[in-house]
C-alpha cells in the first residue's frame, strides 16, 4: 500500500496543498500528480462520476506522488470502502453534524480494533494480495487518513468533541456551505465565519489535530498558516482553465479578433 504524502507531511506539521479536480480526464489527475501536488481532492459528493471513473482516475494519479483525497455524499459510509480499495489514501467526509457521526466514518474507514471496515484484497489498495494480511491491515490503519468536514453552526459546535476522536486526521471548515447556511453567502470575512474559523482552530490545537479550509488567495493562505492550519485547499481544474482561456481573449482582441462568449 503506498503511504500517504499527507499524513507524513502532517506529521512533521509541515503545510498541506490540495487543488481539488473535476475534470475527469486521467490526463488531468497523471499530471497533477507528476506535477508533485500533495494530494488531489476528487469530489464525488457534488458530481456524477461513478465509482468506475473515480478507479480510473485514482489510478492515473499513482504514476505521481499526490495523494488522493476523495469526497463521498453525506451518510455513504459503505460507499467509503469501496473508495478505499481503488486506491484513495483519504477520505473527506462533508456535513458531519457531531462525534457520534464522525465515529461513524471511524468505523467504516478503518480495520479492526479502530474500525469495522470489510476487507477484500484483490483491489489496487492492497496492492492485488502482493501483502500479507496482518501487514496490509495495520499499514491500511496507519496511513488512511480521514478529513471530517464541518460545513453548518451545529457541526462547528461540535468541533472540539469531532477532533478528539481517535482517527480523525484533520477537521476541515467548509466556509463556502457554513456562510449559506450562516445567512451569510459568501461573506467569508463576515464575523460569523471568521468566529468559526476561530473555534475550529481552537478545537483542533486543543486535540492535538490539524485543521483546514479552502483558500482562494496567497494572502488568505498565510494567514490561514499563521493561525496554525497545515491542510488547505486551492484550485479547481475548470476554473483555471477558463481563467487560461479568457486571458487567451483578451490578448488576442487587441489584435481585431472576436469571440462570441456566451458566459
Amino acid at each position: 500500500m503506498r503511504p500517504s504524502r499527507i499524513k507524513a507531511k502532517l506529521k512533521r506539521n509541515e503545510p498541506v496543498l490540495l487543488p481539488m479536480l473535476h475534470i475527469n480526464d486521467p490526463a488531468v489527475f497523471e499530471l497533477t500528480s507528476l506535477l508533485g501536488f500533495d494530494g488531489i481532492w476528487l469530489d464525488l459528493e457534488h458530481h456524477s462520476l461513478s465509482m468506475e471513473t473515480a478507479a480510473r482516475l485514482m489510478r492515473a494519479a499513482r504514476i505521481g506522488s499526490s495523494d488522493v483525497l476523495v469526497r463521498p455524499a453525506k451518510g455513504e459510509f459503505m460507499r467509503m470502502g469501496r473508495i478505499l480499495e481503488a486506491g484513495a489514501q483519504g477520505i473527506m467526509y462533508p456535513r458531519c453534524d457531531n462525534a457520534e457521526e464522525a465515529r461513524a466514518v471511524v468505523t467504516w474507514a478503518k480495520f479492526a480494533p479502530l474500525g469495522k471496515r470489510g476487507i477484500d484484497t484483490s483491489n489496487p489498495d492492497t496492492p492485488y494480495s502482493s501483502m500479507p494480511l496482518d501487514d496490509y491491515i495495520r499499514t491500511a490503519n496507519e496511513e488512511t487518513f480521514i478529513a471530517i468536514q464541518v460545513e453548518d453552526p451545529g457541526g462547528v459546535a461540535n468541533a472540539k468533541a469531532i477532533a478528539t476522536l481517535e482517527g480523525v486526521d484533520v477537521i476541515f471548515l467548509g466556509t463556502g456551505d457554513f456562510s449559506i447556511l450562516s445567512g451569510v453567502p459568501g461573506q467569508y470575512e463576515h464575523q460569523k465565519v471568521r468566529d468559526a474559523i476561530r473555534t475550529v482552530a481552537e478545537a483542533a490545537r486543543l486535540a492535538g489535530k490539524h485543521w483546514g479550509l479552502p483558500v482562494y488567495t496567497v494572502e488568505e493562505a498565510r494567514h490561514a498558516l499563521e493561525m496554525g492550519a497545515r491542510f488547505l485547499w486551492h484550485g479547481i481544474d475548470l476554473m483555471l482553465v477558463k481563467a487560461g482561456l479568457a486571458a487567451i481573449q483578451q490578448q488576442f482582441h487587441a489584435l481585431g479578433f472576436s469571440f462570441d462568449n456566451r458566459l
